[in-house]
């Protein structure tokens, strides 16, 4: 399917590896520009280097997405080394801490802030940008751990946070003709992953993971992620906004990790 995205600028963070590099490679190969924002400014032009095999402009810029006056210049040098912006996509976010009895209270702020916060700021940094574009529309990558509960509390609290943040949003721009949705991938399998970590350092426990909560006996991959980020950020998902798509083959508990007092 063509998705018509030839031509669209796109912003991605946490761009550089893992689901973001793999979004970014769909988006490039539907013909999108893309521009990538991350704090490693070497995995950033290793990311470059492959993207450049699509034929297709590729931007960088290297910030932490926390610091959200870098991520608003982040975005505003993207959006002229690409001639504007069309399209976000909020990727980046990860856990700090754990669960509430071995963490401290800041561990909860600073894990909102990483992952819902960065989403807000890197969505309001792109409005100027988005409200000038045909077709604009911004993705939040959260997780189905902020719909079902499981270890790594500030975490799950966190892209829960995100996933309303989406919806909301989605109303709050509306007027300006922006969709906003975001997406819950299950738990994704890919070199360098955590998933891939886990399975090296504890064998025995993803075996059993895999065997119980997976109905097609397997972790996700992933561009199955990426491909439906690409079709929201289309024209050919204009009617779907304030959605949450779960992308998780049917997996039942969100983490292979379990409460321990």
């Amino acid at each position: 399917m063509d998705l018509g995205l030839d031509g669209v600028r796109v912003v991605v963070t946490g761009g550089s590896r893992g689901l973001g590099l793999g979004i970014a490679h769909a988006l490039a190969r539907e013909g999108a520009a893309v521009g990538l924002i991350a704090r490693d400014r070497g995995g950033l032009d290793k990311a470059a280097a492959e993207l450049s095999e699509h034929g297709q402009q590729v931007a960088t810029f290297a910030a932490d997405v926390t610091d959200f006056a870098a991520l608003h210049t982040a975005v505003d040098d993207i959006a002229l080394r690409l001639g504007g912006l069309d399209r976000a996509v909020a990727n980046a976010g990860g856990t700090v801490g754990g669960n509430l009895l071995d963490s401290d209270p800041a561990d909860f702020v600073a894990s909102f802030a990483l992952n819902a916060g960065h989403a807000a700021a890197l969505t309001k940094a792109a409005v100027p940008h988005l409200r000038r574009a045909a077709g604009p529309a911004v993705v939040f990558v959260a997780s189905i751990t902020g719909h079902r509960p499981a270890p790594r509390t500030a975490y799950a609290a966190a892209k829960a946070g995100e996933i309303h943040l989406a919806a909301t949003l989605a109303q709050e721009l509306a007027p300006l003709a922006i969709r906003v949705n975001s997406v819950s991938p299950g738990s994704i399998l890919f070199d360098g992953g955590s998933w891939a970590r886990y399975r090296q350092d504890n064998p025995d426990d993803f075996d059993r993971f895999v065997r119980e909560e997976f109905p097609a006996g397997r972790l996700g991959r992933i561009e199955e992620v990426a491909d439906v980020v690409a079709f929201l950020l289309s024209e050919r998902a204009s009617w779907i906004t304030g959605a949450d798509l779960v992308i998780d083959g049917g997996q039942r508990s969100p983490s292979a990790r379990r409460f321990q007092l």
